[in-house]
């Protein structure tokens, strides 16, 4: 089957690498690691960036 993963970018915004992602179903990194955000390996971690008007 299909891999339920992805990421959306609205008006061309840039990723900060300081923004914490955890990534959706089949996708992230290092979430299963533990540390700090080991609960995250239980949640679906979402993110928003966006400009200041």
């Amino acid at each position: 089957g299909a891999i339920r993963a992805g990421s959306i970018s609205l008006n061309g915004a840039q990723v900060d690498p300081a923004a914490p992602f955890g990534g959706y179903k089949k996708s992230g990194n290092g979430r299963e690691w533990g540390g700090d955000y080991g609960f995250e390996d239980f949640l679906e971690v979402k993110s928003l960036l966006g400009y200041s008007a």
